[in-house]
């Protein structure tokens, strides 16, 4: 399981630079990765036949790079640290490996893989589901927000994969009879470094504490903080660090830019930007539950088809949300930093900016939802009088200066009275919706798509073009 060597060994490409190594033995890094031939497919890289086809079928015609990298180190029996940007296919380079050695030896709680959100924890069932539909492997999704007794039936079965936030599995360590993973034989960190940013720390030590020792574990990371360097040693024997691309950076398909705009005029920039860019699709972060709510609703009363995804709406409306959006039946997505990791939707065209993030890092997380597995994608900051600080703070970040995104303040202003109309509107909503919160259970207070009889009153709300916004 472990080197003979003892030593950790690092396998780097793109002349990454180890930034933050944890390893005792300075010496030990060793850059073979340089030297290699360079691999074509899965099966070059060790992935059985029945897996290869398994990856054909889902369109992955050639492995990333941190695919090259960790699979074959995973098949040799070791520990991983996975160290890559987002986007970058690292749900495949720990699903692969594990799925191997499930064919190999097949085993009920087999593998316990824990993430940071619910809608990441889902993703990653589908793609462990779409892998293993032919040889049969089943999962469980354990997340906050489902009902504790319909999740306990699920682990009564015991699924061969099992996929949860460190605090829900908790829960069932703690009060589902019959329920251990004393027999587990892979942990799976991912997104490593927002599981210990969310303070999951105690949640992760109960963890470490009830699983085996003698198990295999992979740490996947887009940074790697001190919490993260901490944690590899606590939780993971000799590992083979696999890092591409370790420093902060964005993918060079995107096109950054940034709109310096009053505060006050926002919600017009906003809708401007969108009729201008008519045709794609956006997703559009707030920094707060409340902001993407109201932004959806105000939104919406302009017929714009848009939807919001929080933490404060129930688990089933989440995945509704994200469902709506990735079947392209809705064409904006409001959202929280709840949507900023690990969400794999092809095709976002533009990331909005609407609140700039306070951690210059999740400016990195949230443009990283378009311009995914080589595409093209747009993302535009909205920086007010209040936010120039942390902007230049992102611009420091990722070692660039942004252009401006070119706006025509006369257009926009056009919209002031539309926009002013919409917002009031969507305050009523907000403070109905609110009230619905307090009665009995039955009425569901969180659903944007309620507001059309609103919509209505405002002046060209039944569907929206920059020939009707700019014709008064």
């Amino acid at each position: 399981m472990a080197d003979d060597s003892g030593k950790s060994v690092a396998i780097k490409t793109d002349g990454a630079k180890d930034e933050d190594s944890s390893s005792d033995d300075d010496n030990s890094n060793v850059n073979i990765a340089e030297n290699d031939k360079p691999v074509k497919t899965f099966k070059d890289l060790g992935v059985t036949e029945v897996l290869c086809e398994a990856c054909e079928q889902l369109g992955w015609k050639t492995p990333t790079k941190i695919q090259v990298e960790a699979i074959p180190v995973a098949l040799q029996g070791k520990d991983v640290i996975g160290l890559a940007e987002t986007g970058s296919g690292k749900t495949g380079a720990f699903a692969l490996p594990i799925l191997q050695s499930l064919l190999a030896s097949a085993q009920r709680l087999h593998t316990l893989i824990l993430t940071p959100t619910r809608e990441l924890a889902f993703q990653i069932a589908e793609q462990f589901e779409a892998l293993g539909s032919s040889i049969g492997v089943k999962t469980a999704v354990i997340v906050g927000g489902i009902d504790m007794m319909s999740q306990s039936l699920v682990l009564a079965k015991k699924p061969h994969i099992v996929i949860a936030t460190p605090g829900r599995l908790i829960d069932h360590l703690e009060n589902t009879k019959g329920f251990s993973l004393r027999a587990l034989k892979f942990l799976v960190m991912d997104e490593a470094d927002r599981i210990l940013n969310m303070d999951f720390e105690t949640e992760v030590d109960k963890i470490l504490k009830v699983i085996p020792r003698d198990r295999r574990t992979f740490l996947f990371s887009a940074t790697m903080t001190k919490k993260v360097a901490k944690l590899q040693r606590a939780a993971l024997k000799d590992p083979v660090k696999c890092a591409v691309n370790t420093k902060y950076s964005t993918v060079e398909k995107l096109q950054q830019y940034y709109v310096f705009i009053p505060s006050k005029y926002k919600d017009c920039y906003l809708v401007s930007i969108i009729n201008e860019l008519a045709g794609n699709s956006f997703m559009i972060f707030c920094s707060t539950c409340n902001n993407a709510q109201r932004v959806a609703l105000l939104l919406r009363n302009l017929g714009i088809t848009a939807i919001p995804l929080h933490g404060q709406m129930s688990q089933n409306k989440r995945l509704g949300s994200l469902n709506k959006f990735k079947s392209k039946s809705r064409s904006v997505l409001l959202a929280t930093d709840v949507a900023s990791r690990g969400l794999d939707i092809p095709h976002v065209d533009c990331v909005i900016n609407y609140d700039i993030p306070t951690h210059s890092k999740d400016y990195i997380h949230r443009v990283g939802r378009t311009a995914r597995a080589g595409r093209s994608g747009k993302s535009i900051t909205f920086v007010t009088q209040y936010d120039v600080e942390l902007f230049q703070r992102i611009e420091t970040l990722i070692g660039k200066k942004l252009p401006a995104f070119p706006t025509q303040e006369e257009e926009v202003m056009m919209l002031v009275e539309r926009v002013s109309e919409a917002q009031r509107f969507a305050r009523i909503e907000m403070k109905e919706q609110g009230e619905k919160r307090k009665r009995p259970r039955g009425e569901e207070g969180d659903d944007t798509e309620q507001s059309s009889g609103v919509r209505k009153k405002v002046r060209g709300g039944a569907g929206f073009n920059r020939a009707l916004f700019f014709s008064c």
